[in-house]
């Protein structure tokens, strides 16, 4: 008997830290919520949705294709066992790079590291800046992600007035923008982003036969590197925290959850399986 694969009619790209997966200091909910781990990190939990979330993310996969949309490096997401996988596509590194069933697609990295080159200022020349305006009083932390950006783990609280806007500033100049995500400023270039990447998975779906030529494509996110990715869905949540929250932001195919924290992650989970038709058995 011919097994026929199901055409799905949604895309699903969703972010992961404080959008699907959340720390404990990011629960941000007094209740006594029950948890899963799906993140270990030297053998102590460091990640966890609702246990309700988990179950709904296994059957999220059934009418939608689901891509992990991350800024996470390739080393950061395969510590995550998120329910549902393993994934036909996933994208780290902020789109920089597409993982095929968990192996790094060369051909599109080598394409990224051209336009980057193309675009502006190499990671050497703005990580050398960087450092230069930098110091230990309020920076913990600089790394840099997959030999593609960098970013800095700082006391918040602690970083120089007008730093943030000063260093975008200058980034902006050279084909590189910066942002802050809680403890975290990162600093990427503008020709690295995840609507971009999704737009690739989206059409290899497509041509693959997997999507239907009318399946729309729904997005969740927190941070303002997820922010082209949401306005360029059909439609778009992002939960009630964060960076975007903070900003303010918003688009007109929006949709911002009531809860915050992982009660959130859970909502969010619940708003994409009612939004997603049924796959196509056909």
């Amino acid at each position: 008997m011919l097994l026929v694969r199901p055409r799905r009619q949604a895309l699903v790209a969703t972010d992961l830290d404080r959008t699907m997966i959340y720390s404990r200091n990011a629960f941000s909910t007094a209740a006594e919520v029950p948890t899963v781990c799906v993140e270990h990190l030297e053998g102590a939990p460091l990640s966890f949705m609702t246990t309700a979330a988990a179950l709904r993310m296994q059957t999220l996969t059934e009418p939608a294709a689901v891509i992990p949309t991350t800024t996470r490096t390739i080393k950061q997401f395969n510590r995550i066992q998120l329910p549902g996988a393993p994934w036909r596509y996933a994208i780290t590194s902020n789109g920089g790079n597409i993982l095929v069933d968990g192996v790094p697609d060369m051909r599109w990295r080598i394409d990224i590291d051209v336009k980057v080159r193309q675009s502006g200022a190499t990671l050497s020349e703005v990580s050398a800046e960087l450092r230069a305006r930098i110091d230990d009083s309020w920076v913990t932390k600089f790394r840099v992600a997959d030999h593609l950006f960098c970013y800095l783990v700082v006391k918040p609280k602690a970083v120089p007035e007008g730093f943030l806007a000063d260093w975008d500033d200058w980034c902006r100049e050279r084909g590189w923008s910066a942002s802050q995500q809680g403890r975290k400023i990162y600093t990427m270039p503008q020709t690295v982003c995840k609507s971009i990447a999704v737009a690739e998975v989206r059409r290899r779906l497509m041509e693959s036969g997997e999507l239907t030529d009318a399946a729309k494509t729904f997005a969740a996110g927190d941070g303002a590197l997820d922010a082209e990715m949401l306005r360029a869905a059909d439609s778009a949540i992002r939960p009630r925290h964060g960076e975007l929250e903070q900003l303010n932001w918003t688009s007109p195919n929006l949709t911002i959850t009531r809860a915050s924290g992982i009660l959130a992650g859970e909502e969010i989970i619940n708003w994409f399986i009612k939004s997603a038709p049924a796959a196509d058995q056909s």
